[in-house]
């Protein structure tokens, strides 16, 4: 045997009795810090006849700790004691829902549950073509919540609701057909009791929303156009639009948000080509449209007199004209029209118990 083979004979060897005897040390610690409790006399604890109840609280903590190992059989229905303000809620309209624009149907299983017994609706979550959202009355904290399948806590109710309108029309008959019928089978499968309003009358009163969102739906632009022949350079455009606020997004559009992050001003190519972070200093446009949405925004008048100042102030930046749809130049008194007729959809927006910009008109123009 040569002194190389040898030498790796004894690595090895030494390798093998490291391995063991640090085998042999976890295993010690392991007993010195553990074996001590199941020496110990214990009553069994599937024979307690009085063995105490875990508090929905330590529920709650329980599953948070370790969610993905609750085993199916977890996700049943759960005896625990239910805080006094929860049992007037059940009779309350959701604040979290708005019946005008869903489809709400509420279930109540016969004791608090997991939200994982609503298997067959998650699965199924985007079969309808309209959004569906999940909401909760918490058996901890008697408030109502929005509910997704892996929500650790237990429920005492769900209401489960279908949107009924937005941008692309109003539901179809036969899809709120569907979605009861999955809504009643889960109820069915579970022994939950359930409240389901009346599907034509829902529809009927679908069909008058989308008719007034329609009305009110209006997107104002200010194009903003070089004379002549002259393009402008995406670089300078960006600068000019970050004086004030706006950012480059993934859409390709400058945003101006407001204090809820929700997008107030938007500022596109007038060719509708994307502007994109990489190619900003080659590219170049013929014109460019300062866009307000005009139901998705807040205080939708002061949001167009901003969007004026913002596009005078890149007028004279960028010198260029603005103009309308026809390239016609716009006048004080053309704006002044334009300003009268957001004020006539923000206060019928407002007679309809409808907030320009609230979470419902975000859900209803999208």
């Amino acid at each position: 045997m040569s002194e190389l083979q040898a030498a790796l004979l004894a690595i090895g060897v030494g390798v093998v009795v490291a391995v063991y005897l640090f085998g042999w040390w976890k295993q010690r610690q392991y007993n010195r810090k553990f074996g001590a409790a199941f020496r110990q006399s214990h009553d069994d604890a599937l024979y307690q006849t009085n063995a105490p109840q875990p508090t929905p609280e330590a529920l709650d903590e329980l599953v948070m700790i370790n969610d993905d190992a609750i085993p199916d059989e977890a996700v049943a229905p759960v005896a625990v004691e239910l805080p006094p303000e929860v049992t007037p809620k059940l009779n309350e309209p959701c604040p979290l829902l708005d019946g005008r624009s869903d489809f709400i149907i509420s279930l109540r299983p016969a004791e608090p549950s997991f939200a994982a017994i609503l298997d067959g609706l998650w699965q199924r979550k985007f079969d309808f073509r309209k959004p569906l959202q999940v909401v909760g009355l918490s058996a901890r904290t008697g408030q109502w919540e929005r509910v997704i399948a892996e929500s650790p806590m237990l429920y005492v109710q769900f209401n489960i609701a279908l949107q009924l309108v937005d941008r692309s029309g109003v539901i179809s008959v036969a899809k709120l057909g569907d979605f009861r019928d999955l809504v009643l089978g889960i109820a069915k499968s579970i022994g939950a009791d359930t409240t389901v309003p009346d599907i034509l009358e829902t529809h009927c009163a679908a069909q008058g929303l989308d008719a007034l969102c329609a009305e009110l739906d209006q997107m104002v632009g200010i194009n903003l156009l070089p004379p002549g022949e002259r393009l402008l350079n995406g670089e300078k455009i960006a600068d000019a639009v970050a004086l004030h606020g706006m950012t480059l997004e993934s859409d390709g559009a400058f945003h101006l948000s407001n204090s809820s992050g929700n997008s107030q001003l938007t500022l596109i190519n007038k060719d509708t080509k994307p502007f994109q972070h990489h190619s900003l200093a080659q590219f170049t446009t013929g014109g460019i449209t300062l866009m307000l949405d005009v139901p998705r925004v807040e205080n939708p008048a002061a949001s167009f007199d901003l969007m004026v100042q913002i596009a005078r102030d890149l007028a004279r930046d960028l010198q260029v004209n603005l103009v309308d749809d026809h390239r016609v130049q716009l006048t004080d008194a053309g704006l002044a029209k334009i300003r009268a007729q957001i004020v006539e959809v923000e206060t019928k927006m407002c007679d309809n118990n409808l907030t320009p910009g609230s979470t419902q008109a975000l859900r209803l123009f999208s």
